[in-house]
């Protein structure tokens, strides 16, 4: 294979020396960017892509919901993205994770990865053209086969961008994400919109992903120039489908483990059910779509990086652990708080049968992120085969449990077996793995006991003053503020709050003498003084 010329970053104008081309001699060469800098970079962009994605697809969902689609009309589509969720686990054979994960020059291998990653996932999506029907009709869906035949088309799509999609990630180009992000989601949405409002149903969102997918694709070829082209060497194929199927099996897992119970649903309980949990799913994957995939987007490239030395690797573990958990307790202790009444008051009346089962779902949503964390972790680690184990087992341990809540209490008793199994079985089973790569129990529990506990406080003040103002919207914020003042001073530390303070303080000018009455009073502590007044 020939080796193309190395493109520098959109972002840089620097000339491949260093330093600005045609500067006078004398000044000297900026510093290059630390990788803890380019980290935070890619974060904050991560942070503002993500938020925007999020708000437009929320609102989107909550135009559609109260006004164009019913819960069959969701439910029917839930079903085309049962599979579409399930395919894109392991379309590319967990190839394209080379790119963002080998220290070598991705251009020396990127062709083989184009052709492996295309030819499996166009392969997959000719097998489920042919056996849509029999799938729709095995998840209780029969009117769903047109929806899955369009829907899946973006596996395709996904297999021919993985390459550009992983070389912007391994060069923290969040900026560029985020213009072929939000390009993706105006067309995507749009389209949606439109033809949902024409009476279309279920295939309005079909139909607006497959354009989506592909304005993603055109966005990723010129953000990443070079990366599309196929080419094939038989050695570094075998090297890449060594590496690759370890992590596709586990990202099978954990996309079959995360759709396994609309596909029980479904079957057991019927679209319009499968409708109303998809709703509940939803909303108790806003932290986690907010949160943790803005970590995601830069915590695998991130720990690849730091995996040179095993202290550095940990140490990195538990440092993002923790703000991570903080960020996300509250909202997934509020949907769990009161399930019912932001249902209500986001999606209207006829989708409060959700609620049941976001009480639940919501406990979930947390457990999801930790785990995904974990996830990213083991596998920078290089721990994939231990990483599989644990999804496998998961997976195993789930099937039964939900079939159980499901003849038992319906979309509810769901919710409730994905706890029995998170909790009780596959929370322990991440401890003793992490435990086995240095990371002990106790040194977990250290950075998030605060925001457990935290999350309690949330869960008791909400539900207080929902009993007592009553469930209009007016009541469910004043609930939701007063659980996040209440939150604020137990899940965060009062070193983390000094700082925040300073940081506000310092941006008008000045650093102020002024500290609030929690800081001063763990000042006077430390210091011997009685915090007395």
């Amino acid at each position: 294979m020939s080796q193309s010329q190395n493109i520098p970053d959109a972002d840089s104008e620097a000339a491949p020396g260093g330093a600005p081309e045609g500067a006078p001699e004398g000044i000297p060469e900026a510093a290059p960017e630390s990788l803890g800098d380019r980290v935070r970079s890619a974060a904050k962009w991560s942070l503002i892509n993500t938020l925007l994605i999020r708000i437009g697809t929320f609102a989107t969902g909550v135009i559609l919901a109260r006004g164009a689609l019913t819960p069959r009309d969701w439910g029917l589509y839930a079903v085309g993205g049962v599979a579409q969720a399930v395919l894109l686990s392991f379309n590319e054979l967990g190839v394209s994770l080379a790119v963002v994960r080998w220290d070598r020059d991705p251009r020396s291998f990127a062709p083989t990865v184009v052709t492996l990653a295309t030819a499996s996932s166009t392969a997959l999506y000719v097998g489920l053209w042919f056996l849509a029907h029999d799938i729709a009709i095995m998840l209780g869906s029969p009117d769903a086969t047109g929806v899955l035949r369009i829907l899946c088309f973006a596996v395709v799509v996904d297999g021919v961008a993985c390459v550009p999609n992983a070389v912007l990630m391994r060069e923290f180009r969040q900026r560029a994400r985020l213009t072929i992000d939000l390009l993706t989601f105006v067309v995507s949405s749009g389209l949606t919109l439109l033809l949902a409002f024409r009476g279309w149903g279920a295939s309005s969102f079909a139909w607006g992903g497959v354009a989506g997918v592909m304005v993603a694709l055109i966005g990723c070829g010129i953000a990443a120039p070079g990366y599309l082209r196929p080419g094939w060497d038989r050695q570094v194929a075998r090297e890449l489908v060594r590496y690759g199927a370890p992590l596709a099996g586990a990202s099978l897992f954990v996309l079959a483990t995360m759709n396994t119970d609309s596909a029980v649903v479904g079957a057991t309980l019927g679209p319009v059910a499968l409708g109303l949990y998809r709703v509940a799913f939803t909303m108790s994957s806003w932290p986690v779509r907010a949160i943790s995939e803005t970590a995601r987007r830069v915590s695998f490239a991130g720990f690849s990086r730091a995996a040179v030395s095993a202290q550095t690797l940990t140490d990195g573990f538990t440092s993002g652990l923790s703000p991570l958990l903080i960020a996300s307790v509250p909202a997934c202790a509020l949907l769990a708080a009161l399930p019912g009444p932001i249902i209500r008051s986001v999606y209207g009346d006829q989708w409060t049968g959700a609620a049941g089962a976001l009480r639940y779902l919501a406990i979930l949503g947390l457990l999801r992120i930790i785990f995904e964390l974990c996830y990213d972790f083991m596998v920078a680690a290089g721990r994939s085969r231990a990483l599989l184990t644990v999804q496998a087992l998961w997976l195993a341990a789930l099937i039964p449990a939900l079939i159980f809540g499901a003849h038992h209490n319906g979309i509810s008793g769901v919710g409730a077996g994905h706890i029995v199994v998170a909790a009780g079985v596959i929370g322990p089973a991440y401890v003793l793995t992490l435990r086995a790569v240095g990371i002990h129990p106790l040194r977990i529990a250290a950075v998030t006991w605060r925001p457990v506990l935290g999350g309690g406080v949330v869960v008791a003040v909400a539900v207080a003053v929902n009993r007592v103002a009553g469930n209009s919207d007016i009541a469910l914020a004043g609930a939701c503020f007063a659980a996040m003042a209440a939150y604020v001073p137990v899940a965060v530390p009062a070193s983390a709050m000094r700082q925040v303070w300073g940081r506000v303080s310092s941006r008008f000018g000045r650093r102020s003498t002024v500290l609030p009455p929690s800081v001063i009073a763990d000042e006077r502590l430390t210091s011997g003084e009685s915090a007395s007044v």
